[in-house]
């Protein structure tokens, strides 16, 4: 039996656990280039930056915004009442854990953490600024995956992979963006890497967590993926562009967007 074969047969919450686990694990092999690199230009970060945006931002609307109208659509004629509520309420969920998980992005004074105020090591607030994009990242893929198993016409098993493979592409430039700037402050190698790498470990729990919640629950389907959808889409403009724009030649970081929409557009189109 191929590994296709048996993946085939897994049930959707494997299938999401399995996918999710492959989007941790790009994320370690990013955060692995603190092996070979103790420093990354400015340039090449923002164009990483930039590239994760644009995949994350294609993903939200092929992924999960359009069959999120299309099936709700199906189920009530109403195609845009699902999508605008759960698009909205994943940007205040994230809006929330902005609010009030300590965390502080690449390139700031420990002194401008955001979230509630408190002695968490600079290490740990970076870590956890990253680990706030990777949930609703495992949110996705999760969802997608339970899509399927719902029996919706539009979902597809290689749209659901598709989508994982975008995840994961994104998510090799925020591992290296976690442990190479961990390593540049003096951290040894290894933990920089273990830090690096931990900041997907959410995404697996999230993923499983999105797969039983749709496949138990059909009706809130369109809603939930919207909701993933409007979460990303948050993280993208509010942390990630800013990020990614910091620095005066901002055309590094816009092409490195288009170059991760078309990627993960022709994902989506071609396997989806």
């Amino acid at each position: 039996m191929t590994f296709w074969e048996w993946f085939i047969n897994l049930s959707s919450v494997w299938q999401a656990f399995i996918a999710t686990l492959f989007t941790w694990g790009i994320t370690a092999i990013g955060a692995a280039m603190v092996f070979f690199f103790k420093t990354i230009h400015k340039v090449v970060l923002d164009g990483m930056l930039g590239f994760a945006a644009g995949v994350m931002i294609a993903a939200s609307f092929w992924s999960l915004l359009s069959p999120a109208i299309e099936l709700a659509s199906e189920m009530n004629g109403n195609g845009w009442v699902p999508a605008a509520i759960g698009f909205l309420g994943g940007g205040i969920f994230l809006y929330m854990i902005d609010k009030t998980l300590p965390h502080l992005h690449i390139g700031y004074e420990t002194s401008e953490a955001e979230g509630i105020k408190t002695q968490w090591q600079r290490s740990v607030l970076l870590v956890t600024a990253i680990t706030i994009h990777n949930i609703p990242e495992g949110l996705a893929v999760g969802i997608a995956f339970g899509a399927v198993a719902s029996g919706i016409p539009s979902a597809t098993l290689a749209g659901a992979i598709a989508l994982a493979i975008g995840i994961g592409l994104q998510n090799f430039p925020e591992g290296a963006a976690v442990s190479i700037p961990l390593r540049r402050e003096g951290m040894g190698r290894t933990k920089a890497f273990l830090y690096g790498q931990a900041s997907a470990i959410v995404e697996p729990i999230a993923g499983v967590f999105g797969a039983l919640l749709v496949i138990n629950m059909r009706p809130i389907l369109p809603y939930a993926l919207a909701f993933a959808a409007g979460a990303m889409i948050y993280v993208v403009i509010e942390e990630i562009i800013p990020e990614a724009q910091r620095n005066k030649e901002t055309d590094i970081a816009t092409i490195g967007a288009m170059i991760g929409f078309t990627v993960m557009m022709i994902l989506d189109v071609a396997l989806g």
